[in-house]
Formats: C-alpha cells, sequence, structure tokens
C-alpha cells in the first residue's frame, strides 16, 4: 500500500509497546503523524537555535507514545477525555519505561502545569500543529523557554516559529487523511 503521506517510522522501542498492546490503527496512525511533526520540530530547533539542549530522543519516543494511555480508554480515541493521561504515564511506567520517556503521556495536556520543560512543550506542540490547530498560549510557551535559552528576544524566536508552524499546518490535510484511512478499531 502507498501512502499519501511519507511519515516517518515511529522509534522501534514505541513500535514492540504498540504492538505488545495491540493498539488500535488509527491510534498507531495517529502517533506517527505527532511524532513526524515532532521531528520537524525538533530538527527545526537544532537548525536555528543549535545552542539550545533538547533531549531529542525523549521528545520523538513522548511523542510516539503520548496517547498511549488511549489503549485502556479507547472511548477517547473518537472523543473527548483526559483519562488516558495518566493511565499512559502508569502503562508506560509499569512496562519498564523511564520517567524522562513515560512523562509525556501524562504532560502532552497539561503544558501549563509546573515542572513542564521545553521538551514536554514540543511534544504538545507537535500534538496540536499536526493538524493545523494553532494554540496561541502554547506557542508563547515555546517562544519564551526558545528565547530564554538562547538569550534572543521572543519576537525574534516567535516570527521564526510561527512560519515554521505555518509550514507544518499546511500539511495538516495529507495527515488528518493518513490517520481517518485506519479504523478507529483495531
Amino acid at each position: 500500500m502507498t501512502e499519501a503521506v511519507a511519515l516517518r517510522p515511529l522509534p522501534s522501542a514505541a513500535e514492540t509497546l504498540l504492538s505488545d498492546l495491540q493498539a488500535p490503527p488509527r491510534l498507531v496512525a495517529h502517533l506517527r503523524a505527532v511524532h513526524d511533526v515532532a521531528c520537524e520540530l525538533v530538527a527545526w530547533v537544532g537548525r536555528h537555535h543549535p545552542s539550545v539542549a533538547v533531549d531529542q530522543a525523549a521528545v520523538l519516543f513522548g511523542a510516539a507514545t503520548h496517547d498511549i494511555g488511549k489503549v485502556l480508554h479507547p472511548t477517547e480515541l473518537s472523543g473527548p477525555g483526559s483519562a488516558h493521561e495518566s493511565a499512559g504515564y502508569e502503562l508506560l511506567r509499569a512496562r519498564g519505561v523511564e520517567e524522562r520517556l513515560a512523562r509525556f503521556a501524562r504532560t502532552h495536556g497539561s503544558w501549563t502545569a509546573d515542572g513542564v520543560g521545553l521538551e514536554d512543550l514540543l511534544v504538545s506542540l507537535a500534538d496540536k500543529v499536526w493538524k493545523a490547530k494553532r494554540v496561541p498560549d502554547l506557542e508563547q510557551l515555546v517562544t519564551e523557554r526558545l528565547a530564554e535559552a538562547a538569550g534572543l528576544q521572543a519576537w525574534e524566536v516567535f516570527m521564526a516559529l510561527d512560519d515554521e508552524l505555518d509550514r507544518i499546518a499546511s500539511g495538516a490535510d495529507a495527515r488528518l487523511a493518513f490517520q481517518s484511512s485506519y479504523p478507529v478499531a483495531g
């Protein structure tokens, strides 16, 4: 089967977890789309802010597993809910996933909470912009963290980040079609 959109494969550890848990196809497709956008965001940060330390492996694993709790809360695959966040974190920890990687299941929906770092914000941002959803408050937090870490003015960071998010958002229709081509249940 030829995909309409070429998405990067998930990290092998994430693929193994999703396979072991018999994750629904729609969930896996969603995680691939968000992971692909996270790859783009991390690469952009590396190119535009090379002095800013970002745990790339953590961001990419986090994006690839952030909604894993929906395996336990399948109604949240097609409807609202946040029970999957803490459930996903607990599921990952029970399967031996380190805290630094499991945390994204818990933090991706609560990006204003204390202790949320730049990596968490990048996963949250990928989870929004993959479908062209722009969240000004979240984008402002990312802008502020990058500006502070890079020693730049926030407006400088915002201008470049806004352009990148517009570019990423322009591919949303293809990513949404990719996700929709998979059934909600396996």
